[in-house]
This record gives C-alpha cells, structure tokens and sequence, in this order.
C-alpha cells in the first residue's frame, strides 16, 4: 500500500483496491490476489493507470475459461512486460493475444465441446517477458501462432515449443529477431576473417535467446562459435560488433598460447585473461587504428570506487576497471597500483609483441599486491565487468589431470561423421511440413563441399569398358549439336576484327570525332541453350548388389555417369555433378564432383572415381540447395536431373510420408524458378511415390544393369 500511494493517484489506488476485492471473491485462492497487489502499481508507474480496465477485462475472461489458476503466473509476468512495452497500446494487443492463445491451446476431450485447461498457457506466460526482449508484439504474435498451430493435438509437444525446448520454436523465434543475424552476413564476415586476418574458421551461431545458454563467444577446432543476434550498442552496428569479436579471436588464434592452468588459482586466471584480452586489444590497434573507436564504446566503463567491499567481491570490478585502463590511456582513474601496472603493461608492448607467459607472470604479481580479504565474499559484483566482444578464453587454458591413464594423453581423438569440420558454413533451408500445411524455418542444414578425389584411371577405364556404345552415342550427338551459328557485332572484345565497323572507326578517329571502341565481332551457336545439374543419391542403399550381377547400384552408376558426363561435354552444354546423403537435418551432405565452369578433365574423372555411399536419401533439402548454382546459369533452359535409387527417407523422420511431400514441395518451388525437375528411378517399387514427387516427368528403369545405355539415351530425349 505504501508503494500504491507513492506511485498511484487516489483514484487510481480506489480502482487498485477495487479491483484486489474482486479478485478476492473469485475463489481461486490468495496467489491471484497477492500477485495483482504486488505487480500492479509498478505496471501502473510503465504504461498508465487507465490500462487497468483492459487487464481486468483480460483476467474476467480467464476466469470464464477453464485456465482460472494461470491468473496468478498472469500477474507475475505483467511487470516485465510493461517495460518492454512501455505504452498502453502495444499492451492492450500482447492482452488480445494472450487470450487468443488460451482459447486456441485449451482442447476438446473426445470430440465433445467442453474444452479443458491449456496446460501451455502458463508457460506461454512465463516466457512472453523472455521473448519480447527478442521481438516485437506482432513477432510474438508470430510464434505463438505457429505453435498453436502445428502442436493443436500435441500437448506435450505444444508444451516444449512455449518452453522453448524444441528447435522449430527457437528456430522460428530466430526469424522473429530484430537485430543483425550472423546467419545473414556470415559470407561477409568470413571474407573479413580471410582479408585482414589471412585465417579461416567456420563461423558456427549459437543461440542466446533462452535459459542455460552460453552468452560469451569462444572459438574450438570445429570454429568460432558467435551470438546468433546483436543489436546495435553504443553507436556502433550488429555487424561491427561481429567483426570486433572475430578479430578479437583472430588474434588469440595468431598470439596467444595455451598455458597450463594447474598450478593457477580462479583469481590468478581472471588476471591472465584480463591481461591477455587487452595485449590482443593493443596488437589489433596496432595493425588496424581505426578499430579503436570501437573497442572504445563496447568496452564498459566501471566507476571507480562502485564496488562496496563491504558487502560484495570486488576482484572483477578491479579488473574491468584495469582493462579499461590498458585500453584508454586518457582514463580518469586514480588508483596508483592500476596507473602502476598500466605503466608495466605498455612498457612489456613497446618494443615487441610480448608473449601469454610475461601477461601471466604480471598477472600474479597484480593478484599478490591487490587482493583484499573482501575477495572471498560469495556475492560478486558484476556491473560494467562483461566485455562481450571478448570470447570467454576457454583456449588459454590445458590441464595435466585430464584423465587417471597416463596414455590418454597422446590418444588419438576421432570425431563421429556429423561433427567434422565443414569446409563451408552450413545453409539452412525450410522444410515443408504437409501435416500443418506450413514451413517448418530453417529445419535443414545443409554443408556443401568438394567431392574428395581418387584416381582418374578407373573412369577412363569405364569409358574403354563401353567404347561401342559411346561410338553409338556420338553418332546421336551430331544430331543434337547446334549447326546454325548467329554472329554477334559490336563487341569490344570479340574473337575476330568487324572489319566495316573498323574502317568507319579510322574515319572517325581522322575525322577528329570519338570513334566506337567495339570494333570485334564473335559468333555464337544458335538453338541449343540449355544447362543441366545431375544431383546423385548417394545413400547407403547403392551399395546393394545389382541382381545376377558382380557389381553394385554404385559401380553401375558410375559408369553411367561417366558416359553421360563425357556426351554433354561433346554438346558443349552448362553440366554440373553433385552428390548428397543425409544423417538427419542436421547434417545433410552435398558433395560438389563437378562444376559448371569445369570440363570432363582429369580433376573430375578423379572425384566421379572416389565416390561412396552412406547414410540416407534427404532429397527436398539437396534439391533447393542444387537451385542456387542452376538458377544462377544464364541458359534459357534448365534442367535438374535427380538419379536416385529409392524413395527420400532420413533416420530421424518416422512418417514416410513427411519427405515425400517436402521433396514435391521442393519440385514445385524449383518450378516456380523455371528449373524444370525429372527423376530417374531404380526402384522397382518407384510408382508408390515417385509419381507424386515429380508427376509425370520421371522415368523407371527396372533392368538396373542397362543404366549406363539408358541415361545418356534419356538425357539427350529430354534435351533434344
């Protein structure tokens, strides 16, 4: 009351009151009563008191609903949601929606009308506060509806998408997010790394969004692991805050040194790390000045003298007022031990770039002369301590006690096949959900590579093998080559010289005028333009022996595509390779053979011969991601061939209906980009799906041993 009387007009504390008794005799028990007279008046003090008549209208609605005993978790989220709201009107459209969310969680028992409590409304509740530090309104908005829609006959998973334990809820919160997301610039930062860094790390996100999760960054042999959304800070962007942490790393990776931490205590490693971090400040600015105005606004400014000792362990405000100091020589501080060891710190820099083992040697030396008995108080101060460009140092750091067996120290360590390290950044792609009829954001990730190599010999021997038929085959490719040739004028870099154009140029030049410098002239083939992607299954499955045969699905595919590859390469036409398998959507694998800027060389050849088979068939996320390069040809025509031995399946997916219909989502989304898509099957039982993947534009071909007749056949009938 004393609070409600500060903060509250006296007709607002009547209407408080009021509305206290009414939740009183609603008989749901003293929390709604105790929650409302604690929460209001702070929520009154954010948004007005003219705001309450909506709340009440909220809470008379719940009360209706069976999910009366979600009032009191209601009332405890409310102050937090004010302040991020701040205005009566963004507030009023976050009540609407809550109840919009009860109404459509509560279910129907058995068919029958009567509804039951929502058990996802109360934890919707509790995490809105969370979520729109995030999001806006309408983002929130957003992602409540997706759960409710997708989860309307699931509670318990409708339960963990509000809680923020599945990976479509955090994965649809990350479309949401304002803010720069790394998923966005991250090509951009990865040239940043490689052109003022001269380093290369797989640049991986992790999320922040929710409880538990790490908020520092830190780099490991599988990459730099970054925030997955900044915000602008200080006058300085998301994307300048991300190239400030990645050089920060950058230069850990090219200076630090990892040192044994044994014989270390906490404090005496805070130290090390502080020293540490700003020795890489000082070497970055260093090689690039410019970079100081930032470092210089993200970096906090701790107040001298605002850590109470009495009551708090001041060691890591101590710190951060010292790396402040080593970062800004016009600081204001006075302490004489920091002016001290600031002056210890830049002499160490001076002439050389120093070294991990002289910063922890000062580092001791700092801990010996400040450390105060305050020290070991359990409460620490943490305000202005965080510097978040800064990743948390976890390299610094090896341990002779990793283990009782002393032959573990030289153990070889082997990672499993979805751990290793990608060449690339993995892109993500949605995956088309034909139950709600929605995309599930951002459920794929796809990691693109070049195919490893083995040796060329073997393909040349498996064009030798059928030299009759590629004699056959080449007297079918006359017919398909393009024999009338359309000459191109005006170019400024032909193959040959336009002689009327040259001539008129000299008159012109004699003349005094300024001549036309396109004085070349070149010719190109006319009516064949056409470029062509060969996406290879290459799931386990095409290790099956071929029936009545010694040779296996993938042998026979080999030597198909190798007389498919050399017959486009006499037609002259745009041709790419590429395989892919899956180990569930995390890690599904596509494997470039051959590019369409590369000829059937002996490069190629090598990769064609290296290639295995494994795991399984994810085909709608291979599909879209094969899109990327055929969209970018600039032929009139495109086509994607698929050679696939079975129908899309992945370990983690039990409805074998579910990739079946995204791969048909996926043929009709590279449609509506003017890829025209066909299937080649070795399935006998193919007609069960393959129909409803591609419609009609998809072949059968029983008698697997006659492939390597029946594709080059096939794919000059397509392309006639």
């Amino acid at each position: 009351m004393v609070e409600a009387q500060a903060l509250l007009s006296a007709q607002g504390v009547d209407a408080y009151l009021e509305a206290a008794r009414f939740l009183g005799k609603m008989g749901r028990g003293p929390d709604p009563v105790l929650t409302f007279l604690q929460a209001w008046p702070q929520v009154a003090q954010t948004v007005g008191e003219d705001t309450l008549p909506d709340v009440m209208d909220a809470v008379h609605s719940i009360n209706r609903s069976p999910n009366g005993r979600a009032i009191a978790p209601f009332f405890q989220s409310l102050p937090a949601v004010a302040r991020r709201l701040m205005a009566q009107e963004p507030l009023q459209r976050y009540l609407a929606l809550c109840l919009h969310t009860m109404q459509a969680t509560s279910g129907s028992i058995h068919g029958i009308h009567k509804t039951y409590a929502s058990p996802a409304f109360p934890i919707f509740l509790a995490q809105a506060p969370q979520i729109l530090q995030m999001v806006t309104v309408d983002g929130l908005r957003k992602w409540a509806e997706y759960g409710v829609r997708n989860y309307a006959h699931h509670p318990d998973q409708q339960c963990a998408y509000f809680d923020l334990q599945s990976a479509d809820s955090r994965a649809v919160l990350q479309r949401e997010r304002h803010g720069t997301l790394v998923a966005d610039h991250a090509r951009a930062l990865d040239l940043y790394l490689h052109a003022l860094w001269q380093d290369h790390a797989t640049l991986v996100p992790f999320a922040t969004a929710w409880e538990g999760s790490t908020k520092l960054p830190y780099f490991d042999s599988f990459g730099m692991r970054l925030p997955d959304a900044l915000d602008a800070r200080a006058g300085i962007s998301g994307l300048d805050r991300y190239r400030a942490t990645i050089g920060h790393m950058a230069a850990h990776r090219r200076w630090s040194m990892p040192i044994f931490a044994d014989n270390y205590s906490p404090m005496q490693r805070l130290a090390t790390e502080c020293f540490e971090d700003a020795r890489m400040d000082q070497l970055t600015l260093r090689r690039y000045p410019g970079m100081r105005r930032v470092l210089q606004a993200l970096h906090p400014t701790p107040m001298e003298g605002a850590c109470n000792s009495q009551t708090h362990s001041c060691f890591r405000h101590r710190l951060a007022t010292l790396s402040r100091a080593l970062l800004c020589p016009t600081h204001d501080y006075a302490d004489a031990t920091l002016a001290a060891f600031s002056a210890r710190f830049h002499t160490a820099l001076a002439y050389s770039e120093s070294s991990t083992i002289e910063m922890a040697a000062l580092a001791l030396a700092y801990v010996a002369k400040t450390r105060q008995q305050s020290d070991q108080l359990p409460t620490t101060y943490f305000e202005d301590t965080e510097v978040d460009y800064r990743d948390d140092n976890r390299h610094l750091w090896r341990f002779h006690e990793l283990s009782d067996d002393e032959d573990y120290f030289d153990a070889q360590r082997t990672s499993a096949p979805a751990q290793e390290l990608q060449s690339l950044p993995p892109r993500h792609y949605d995956e088309w959900d034909y139950t709600s009829q929605t995309y599930r954001p951002d459920w794929v990730s796809v990691y693109e590579g070049l195919h490893p190599t083995g040796s060329a010999a073997l393909i040349d021997q498996l064009l030798a093998k059928h030299g009759a038929l590629a004699k056959q085959l080449a007297r079918m490719l006359d017919l398909l080559k393009p024999h009338h040739r359309v000459r191109l004028r005006h170019q400024e870099d032909g193959s040959e010289l336009d002689l009327d154009i040259a001539v008129q140029a000299v008159i012109d030049f004699k003349a005094g005028c300024q001549p036309d410098p396109r004085i070349t002239q070149s010719h190109r083939s006319d009516g064949r333009s056409i470029a062509v992607t060969l996406l290879l299954d290459l799931s386990e499955s095409l290790n099956t022996p071929v029936p009545g045969s010694q040779q296996t699905v993938l042998q026979l595919s080999q030597e198909a595509v190798a007389l498919l590859a050399w017959a486009v390469e006499q037609l002259g036409d745009p041709f790419a390779i590429a395989g892919f398998h899956s180990n569930t959507r995390h890690d599904v694998r596509y494997q470039h053979i051959k590019g369409f800027g590369e000829h059937w060389d002996d490069g190629v050849k090598a990769r064609l011969a290296a290639m295995q088979a494994g795991y399984s068939t994810r085909m709608g996320a291979a599909m879209r991601h094969s899109a990327h390069t055929l969209a970018a040809q600039t032929t009139d025509k495109k086509l994607l061939l698929v050679l696939t031995d079975g129908q899309p399946s992945d370990v983690d997916v039990h409805d074998a209906q579910w990739l079946i219909e995204d791969a048909r989502q996926a043929t009709l989304e590279l449609s509506g980009q003017g890829i025209f898509s066909y299937c080649i099957n070795l399935d006998r039982d193919a007609d069960a799906y393959v129909g409803r993947i591609f419609g009609h534009h998809h072949t059968v071909i029983d008698q697997i041993d006659q492939l390597p007749e029946k594709l080059p056949q096939l794919f000059m009938a397509l392309t006639r």
